[in-house]
């Protein structure tokens, strides 16, 4: 008995989903089918995609039979021939929910990823491995044909969708030419010429098939070397390339960079320097201290303040991926609200430190701020007034090593070095999980407080066990935190350890 050709499409919002899933009913209906499209929408923004679902079947064989064919309306588990997904997570999805089964589904993924927001609000680290995901999803398919095509259809100027659609194409899985699927496009009338070199180009790359793909997965990204024209720049380089081992200097050098962007050049020397004294207690564990340790040191030295804030939301390249995102033309024009609420603290730490300090402690002074700032307000990046003000607290940074958010800053820093170096001395191990601990210490305001409260709490634990904690132990301790921002899970555990 014939059966439908059953093609389930997900995609997020704006990616042109339903263009794709158009476009696949209008290629069978000028093609001799008979085509149905149906679709369920995703919650909220990147918490789930919404899921296109397409039936073809051959009018010939409909008329034969003599009347219409009774399609469905949703893809069920283990009965679907195509499977295309905008993003690498929703083909995890799309596995997960059993629509990709390894004796008939064609998988067509884009290899990119646009995180969750599971991923984004976890308190650690909370993104999915993408190389978990391509495996599972080359397990559960038939074929399995993947690429980056967020990145080809920035390259041709188009969208994902064409993309996609050359995709399919291109895998033959359809009983369709390449002609008629362009003869689609084209009937379409918007944005044919783009859209038709980013079908052309995914097209090619699908006929490339699975072969292409193992070659990409498998292939290491090459790391390039910076060839800075700054001496004093080009000196650190060679500093990272001449001193430290060649798996660690990736790192390394991505640090320095973080840390000249962030405040200047002899900020990167101190993070170098510490670094070095961590390179020189020669532990031999392949290097996994120092480079966990030249992480964490590069994430806690850029602590969020008022001034990064700032920096980074009146970047060149923050207003054009705000206007990528929203899908402005040139000649549109972009409002960006921020919305600020600075608490009395945090403009006091943004003051030299002499000046915060006298703010924090004054009368009259700190009422007046407080009464000021206490409901907030609305500060539009976009106009001149708000991206000046922005830039004027960006500026702060010339004196953020006065402050006091630096001073504890900094002295929480050495004093987690010194705990690291202590522990390595006799166990390693132990020292790799301390230097793990500083996933607690992040974001700002209110979030920093609660990672800040987590983190001392775990330190002095540790400290009070001494050589006697367990690698393990601490590891258990530190998921607790990180699973509850408000320590009531790290404080159980504490109980349970005897630690408390």
């Amino acid at each position: 008995m014939t059966q439908p050709i059953k093609i389930a499409i997900l995609a997020m919002g704006g990616e042109g989903g339903g263009v794709l899933a158009d476009w696949i009913v209008d290629l069978g209906e000028h093609n001799g089918h008979v085509a149905q499209t149906t679709s369920v929408p995703g919650v909220a923004q990147r918490t789930g995609a919404t899921i296109y679902y397409v039936e073809l079947f051959p009018r010939a064989r409909a008329e034969a039979d003599g009347g219409q064919p009774i399609l469905a309306l949703m893809p069920l588990p283990g009965d679907v021939d195509v499977v295309l997904c905008s993003e690498l997570m929703e083909a995890g999805r799309a596995v997960q929910r059993g629509l990709v089964t390894p004796d008939r589904t064609t998988l067509l993924a884009s290899t990119h990823r646009v995180f969750s927001i599971a991923e984004k609000s976890a308190m650690g680290d909370g993104r999915v491995d993408s190389d978990q995901l391509l495996a599972h999803a080359r397990r559960a398919a038939k074929r399995f044909i993947r690429f980056d095509m967020a990145q080809a259809a920035q390259d041709s100027g188009s969208v994902i969708s064409a993309v996609l659609f050359g995709a399919l194409a291109g895998s033959g899985v359809l009983p369709f030419g390449r002609a008629q699927f362009e003869a689609t496009i084209e009937r379409g009338g918007v944005g044919v010429k783009p859209s038709l070199r980013a079908f052309a180009d995914a097209f090619e790359r699908a006929q490339r098939d699975e072969a292409a793909s193992e070659t990409a997965d498998a292939a290491p990204a090459a790391v390039p070397t910076p060839k800075p024209t700054d001496p004093q720049v080009r000196a650190l380089v060679e500093r990272v390339q001449r001193e430290f081992p060649a798996p660690a200097q990736a790192l390394l050098l991505e640090g320095v960079r973080r840390l000249i962007d962030y405040q200047d050049l002899a900020y990167a020397v101190t993070y170098l320097d510490r670094v070095a004294a961590v390179a020189r207690l020669q532990v031999d564990d392949g290097h996994r201290l120092l480079t966990a340790t030249a992480r964490h040191l590069a994430l806690w030295m850029t602590y969020e303040d008022t001034a990064r804030v700032a920096d980074l939301k009146t970047r060149d390249t923050r207003f054009e991926r705000v206007r990528s995102e929203a899908g402005a033309q040139d000649a549109q024009l972009v409002a960006i609200n921020e919305y600020m609420h600075p608490r009395l603290q945090e403009i006091c730490e943004t003051l030299p430190g002499g000046l915060g300090r006298w703010l924090m402690n004054s009368g009259m002074p700190r009422r007046l701020v407080e009464r000021m700032t206490r409901k907030g307000r609305v500060v539009t990046t976009s106009s001149l007034s708000g991206y000046l003000m922005l830039r004027c607290v960006a500026g702060t940074r010339r004196w953020r090593r006065s402050t006091t958010r630096f001073a504890q800053e900094n002295a929480r820093i050495e004093q987690w070095l010194a705990h690291i170096a202590q522990a390595a001395a006799h166990n390693p191990a132990l020292a790799l999980e301390i230097a793990q601990c500083q996933r607690l210490v992040k974001g700002y305001s209110d979030t920093h407080e609660r990672g800040v409260a987590n983190y001392e709490l775990l330190m002095q634990a540790a400290l009070r066990a001494g050589a006697a904690l367990a690698p393990a132990t601490l590891r258990e301790l530190r998921d607790a935190a990180l699973a509850d921002e408000h320590g009531n899970q790290l404080r159980a555990k504490l109980a349970q350890y005897a630690l408390a």
